[in-house]
């Protein structure tokens, strides 16, 4: 049975004049459909980088991404990012932003209404049809990744792409939207790939966590599976024996790729 997402054997090359710095190293993941895998690692270690070419963004070097078994090397609306910066467009409202997707995506497909209707529903999922006529600057910044959210998920891509998409927001917003994200999963099913520095983020969210090496030539140095069942609670899991396991193990994993960068 083919792999819903693979990522195969990828390398990533950055070239600037006579310098070349090899990012990824013979990257290789497959990823099935309704899983969410975080992939966590230290700060220039690739993982935005292994996104953005998971997005179409950026080629590889060597390698690629395969979806439902047929190559992605650009961007498509099969793939939606939400970025740790909302981009959203500050002239237009909240739900033009996220009808504006909508209108690209469906135009062939569903009459104005039905598209109408498609973006109050997203913009329901992520409790944010109260607020459809303000405009960015008019509400916080959780809201604003709210709509982030409803924009990607109003695409009905077959992935999901979150870098970061928590982690310019406080401590309590951030938990909420976690909360948030994982209640959507948990409704819709969707798969999902997310970049994060959060050790605990990672472990509440996750199905499989891919923990990457220190670059340059990163690559992937263990994958954990989080055997929580879901759906998580929080609370709950703040005691779990489970949970604290998996935890300590991706810290470990972090402490030790420090210690190399310490040592070298």
């Amino acid at each position: 049975m083919q792999a819903y997402l693979k990522l195969d054997h990828i390398d990533k090359v950055f070239t600037r004049g006579n310098a070349t710095t090899e990012v990824l190293k013979d990257i290789n993941l497959t990823i099935e459909k309704g899983e969410y895998v975080s992939i966590i690692g230290h700060s220039g270690c690739g993982k935005s980088t292994l996104l953005n070419i998971v997005a179409g963004l950026t080629g590889a070097t060597n390698g690629g991404v395969l979806l439902e078994d047929r190559e992605v090397n650009s961007p498509g609306p099969d793939r939606a990012v939400v970025f740790q910066n909302h981009s959203l467009l500050p002239w237009l409202t909240v739900y033009e932003n996220v009808k504006l997707g909508v209108d690209k995506v469906f135009a062939k497909t569903k009459s104005r209404a039905e598209r109408d209707a498609w973006v109050m529903h997203n913009l329901s999922l992520v409790q944010m049809a109260h607020a459809k006529d303000k405009r960015p600057n008019e509400i916080s910044g959780g809201m604003k990744q709210r709509v982030g959210i409803a924009r990607a998920l109003a695409m009905e891509p077959k992935v999901l792409l979150l870098d970061e998409p928590f982690g310019a927001l406080d401590a309590l917003t951030r938990a909420h939207l976690q909360d948030s994200v994982m209640a959507l999963h948990q409704k819709l099913g969707n798969t999902i790939l997310m970049i994060t520095h959060d050790v605990d983020e990672a472990v509440l969210l996750s199905d499989r966590i891919v923990m990457m090496t220190n670059g340059p030539s990163a690559r992937i140095g263990e994958v954990l599976e989080v055997p929580l069942a879901r759906p998580r609670k929080r609370l709950e899991l703040a005691t779990s024996p489970g949970y604290l396991k998996c935890r300590q193990r991706v810290l470990e994993f972090l402490y030790e790729r420090h210690s190399f960068v310490e040592a070298a």
